[in-house]
């Protein structure tokens, strides 16, 4: 088992920044890829960008050069450094984490944190 603990949304205006940290525990030796994924209200909850144990990036169209994944593998921290936010970007976002291929692949989850950005 592993968990994901988010902090760092809130608030911010349009054309503002935010990072957002996850912190992690329990069985990392099982993880291949970390990252973020966004859900907007009525809308599915969607990839934004993660990166794999490799350092292998992969980011939706929509955040490519704004937002950029990072991971701190020492203390099991992956961060999301958000940059000329947009309205759009306003979603809860959550912290994953995916285990290595396999028929027991599985992905965990954080409980999300809010973000918000004001024309």
């Amino acid at each position: 088992q592993v968990q994901l603990v988010e902090s760092g949304g809130g608030v911010v205006q349009a054309g503002g920044s935010l990072v957002l940290s996850c912190a992690a525990s329990g069985s990392m030796d099982t993880i291949n890829s970390m990252g973020w994924f966004r859900q907007a209200p009525g809308k599915q909850r969607e990839l934004v960008g993660n990166m794999t144990n490799a350092g292998n990036t992969m980011y939706s169209d929509s955040v490519k050069g704004r937002f950029t994944v990072s991971r701190d593998d020492s203390n099991h921290m992956v961060l999301l450094q958000m940059n000329d936010l947009k309205f759009e970007d306003t979603a809860v976002y959550y912290c994953s984490a995916e285990t290595h291929p396999g028929p027991n692949e599985t992905t965990y989850w954080g409980k999300g944190t809010l973000v918000t950005v004001s024309l």
